[in-house]
């Protein structure tokens, strides 16, 4: 039996309208910029758009239902969202272990970001990454926009189709094209292939100072330390309330970028080149269907983009009411989402043709994912336009008011599942407030080793291992059948209907029972079959073994959270096989009963 006490009443959303604007600002951010557009040109143009929507109807919109509506469900975040199955409640765990981490190394992208947008707010137009005459500049300095006099081996080679260039070959090309115009011009030297672009210097030497290494940290990087103290304090103004004021926050944060990706746009499609973007985005190549390769990646883009596992959505969901309909709200959201990816895609590529028609390159030489994207592909393509720094205020207003909230609100989430456990927290006055703060302080404390001179070393690690890729899968795996094979899924769609008024459709059943699990296990295998450690290729730079050792410590550290709790609330809790199995997999518990009209919550109390 169950049996009710009252405990301090809990916050809940003014509206739904709240609810989903939460929801859009945590789930559409950097990865919808950064990560869409190239994966999407990448494998196959338009044809990856078949493996993304099928990835999408049977994990993404899945997991998004069921992550919402298990927070409405129990009003409660990430840990006590297992009181249901609680042999599971080491998910919880490991997603409040992931969003930890992931609040430490996230949010130091808007720190780059802050520094970019710094350095652009100016009278004039010559933005410090145009030129190659500061201080932080090298001989190697040249502009990529100065064409260079000389034709490479490379271009020669393919020129007359072949792996090795000869005497004759050199003299043939010669007669042919250095003529006319290009009479001066001569083959490339190693010093002409070598230089580099005033705008790789300024991420280099400039933002990042970066080091040799791993081995060599440096010293802190004084700007990014203060930028990066800022965005903290910025994100803990947002969320330290509580909901009803983050509820008013993302209204600003969630639809701003929307502007200013329409005002990219607009610019981007009257640029010359455009459509040649365009063209490699979008046109579609079939035959990269048969890869694995764009499969997995199509799976990977929708748990990544879609922010699933970390409790954030759990957490936001908490604070509905009862009887809120989050079963349409969720999947209006998962719909909004997946159309930013697309539309943030012809803002992105619209620019990279317009750099690869200037630059006189290919737009698969200038395309680029990740930090790459953000703070080189589109710093260089804007060198070229009227009021360089106009666009690039915009542009990196828009990336700080994208991450600004996905980090607020995963750290509502890690907040929200520790306060719901401990609720001595919320009692006390200014409890929250006060334990928000020190988590805080903390989180920068820690994230300073991503703004030391080899931070950007420490941040990639923390990107491979902590929060994404096979700790994440793993999660995603036990929380699907946390559900459809411990709570049982005939149950948990009577509770379902006990929400919205009426059951969803049978789809959803077939996806968390068999379909979304299968694809998180198959992945999550194929991805370490497939494993290779963590190289930077940008700066050919392979980790040392104790990087990889620190790595895996940090997806340990959540995924045995999962097995290690399992076994320890087995082993405490008294009784027999049958007795446990049911205590632990299948509680008897009232759900109806956790929220009552007047609104007040109610712990639902085991008596064992």
């Amino acid at each position: 039996m169950v049996e009710a006490t009252q405990v301090a009443a809990r916050e809940q959303w003014s509206s739904w309208a709240d609810f989903i604007m939460s929801c859009i600002g945590y789930a559409i951010g950097l990865g919808n910029v950064w990560r869409f557009p190239y994966l999407c040109y990448q494998n196959g143009g338009g044809a990856f758009l078949i493996p993304y929507c099928i990835s999408l109807v049977f994990c993404g919109a899945p997991l998004f239902i069921l992550e919402t509506s298990w927070g409405q469900l129990l009003s409660v975040g990430g840990l006590g969202m297992f009181k249901i199955c609680p042999i599971f409640k080491g998910v919880g765990i490991a997603a409040a272990v992931m969003a930890f981490w992931l609040n430490i190394y996230y949010i130091v992208v808007l720190s780059w970001a802050a520094t970019y947008l710094y350095n652009s707010f100016r009278l004039d137009d010559n933005v410090p990454w145009r030129n190659c005459d500061h201080e932080w500049n090298t001989p190697k300095c040249r502009s990529e926009y100065i064409k260079i006099p000389c034709d490479s081996n490379r271009t020669i080679a393919q020129f007359f189709n072949v792996k090795v260039l000869t005497h004759d070959h050199l003299l043939e090309y010669k007669k042919q094209f250095f003529v006319g115009d290009k009479a001066n011009w001569t083959v490339c030297t190693q010093a002409d292939l070598s230089v580099v672009s005033p705008v790789k210097e300024f991420w280099d030497h400039r933002v990042l100072g970066i080091s040799a290494g791993l081995d060599h940290p440096g010293g802190l990087r004084w700007d990014l330390a203060f930028f990066l103290l800022l965005v903290w304090i910025i994100c803990y103004l947002c969320i330290f309330k509580g909901v009803k004021w983050t509820g008013k926050v993302v209204y600003i944060t969630a639809s701003f970028p929307y502007i200013m990706l329409f005002c990219l746009l607009v610019r981007g499609l009257t640029l010359p080149g455009a459509g040649l973007g365009l063209e490699f985005y979008l046109k579609p190549d079939f035959s990269k269907l048969l890869e694995s390769k764009v499969w997995v990646d199509a799976v990977t883009q929708v748990f990544f983009s879609y922010g699933l596992g970390l409790g954030a959505l759990v957490a936001l969901g908490s604070y509905n009411k009862y009887d809120n309909n989050v079963y349409k709200q969720a999947l209006t959201v998962c719909f909004v989402n997946s159309g930013t990816s697309v539309f943030a895609g012809f803002v992105i590529f619209s620019f990279i043709g317009y750099m690869a028609t200037m630059q006189e390159k290919t737009v698969a030489e200038v395309a680029q994912a990740g930090p790459g994207l953000l703070f080189l592909a589109y710093p260089s393509g804007i060198l070229q336009l009227p009021y360089t720094q106009f666009w690039s205020i915009l542009f990196f207003l828009m990336v700080l008011f994208l991450g600004v909230d996905s980090q607020f609100c995963t750290m509502e989430g890690f907040f929200t599942a520790i306060i719901d456990e401990f609720p001595s927290i919320r009692a006390k006055k200014y409890g929250r407030e006060i334990f928000v703060g020190i988590i805080c302080a903390v989180s920068y404390l820690a994230g300073l080793s991503t703004v030391t001179e080899g931070g950007f070393y420490v941040f990639q690690l923390f990107d491979f291992y902590a929060a994404s890729g096979w700790a994440l899968l793993w999660l995603l795996f036990f929380e699907c059948i946390a559900i459809s094979w411990s709570v049982g899924i005939d149950r948990w769609y009577e509770h379902m209907k006990s929400m919205i008024g009426y059951y969803p459709s049978a789809w959803w059943k077939f996806c968390w029972v068999f379909a979304t699990p299968a694809v998180c296990f198959g992945v999550l295998c194929f991805g370490l079959i497939k494993y290779q450690p963590l190289r930077i290729d940008a700066y050919n730079y392979d980790y040392p073994l104790w990087g990889h050792i620190f790595g895996w410590f940090l997806s340990l550290s959540s995924m045995l959270c999962i097995p290690g709790y399992a076994i320890y609330i087995w082993i405490i809790t008294p009784g027999t096989f049958s007795e446990k199995a049911k205590l632990l997999c299948r509680p008897d518990i009232e759900i109806k009963g956790a929220i009552e009209d007047n609104g007040e919550n109610i712990e639902l109390v085991e008596d064992v």
